[in-house]
């Protein structure tokens, strides 16, 4: 196994999945829910999204086949979306995600899918397994060590939050943001290089 791809691969989905920023967004859509209760329904929703996730890194060649996508094509979606999302993590709305959507029990949506297994991780995945499908087992142990590092945050996020505050929250997230934005842009330029390349 490449383990600095695997390393690499593994803060990039970590970053894009965003525990920091998705902290008081747990919190609030979970306000009404039992504290004994709260830690099996976070675990149970990141379960669920590990498991959407993993079906599209070893599906994701057959989808991408399937839809007749291209590389280059991939790249340039995955930078773009990638973009807009780290734009929002560096300007974020006041209304945080969830604040309308606060249920007894959620279920899937919005925790799992798309705080967790958002269209950019998705769209991560894809290019990962399809630009490098013998890397499968390295980048299925990637998502397995960002996902661990996103459950870990996220299931001591109450605590996490009275220790740092929503300002040193927004602050982390932001700087994440701003990482995401150099990641984008290269992945955006590395779909223009190859789409001119095809010529």
């Amino acid at each position: 196994m490449n383990w600095s791809a695997i390393a690499s691969a593994a803060v990039t989905l970590f970053l894009i999945m965003d525990p920091l920023g998705n902290m008081p967004v747990f919190n609030a859509v979970l306000a009404q829910v039992e504290p004994q209760r709260r830690t099996r329904v976070i675990a149970r929703e990141l379960l669920i999204a590990l498991f959407i996730l993993l079906g599209f890194l070893f599906a994701g060649n057959a989808i991408l086949a399937f839809l007749g996508l291209s590389q280059p094509s991939l790249n340039i979606a995955g930078g773009i979306l990638l973009f807009i999302i780290s734009l929002r993590m560096i300007f974020p709305s006041q209304q945080e995600p969830g604040d309308d959507q606060q249920t007894a029990d959620p279920f899937i949506v919005p925790l799992a899918v798309p705080l967790i297994a958002g269209p950019s991780t998705i769209a991560v995945l894809l290019l990962l397994s399809s630009s490098q499908p013998e890397q499968l087992s390295g980048w299925a142990v990637a998502l397995l060590l960002a996902w661990f590092a996103t459950t870990c945050l996220l299931l001591a996020s109450r605590p996490l939050l009275k220790l740092i505050g929503t300002r040193g929250s927004r602050a982390l997230e932001r700087l994440m943001g701003m990482i995401l934005v150099i990641l984008a842009t290269q992945m955006l330029l590395n779909g223009i290089r190859d789409f001119v390349l095809s010529f």
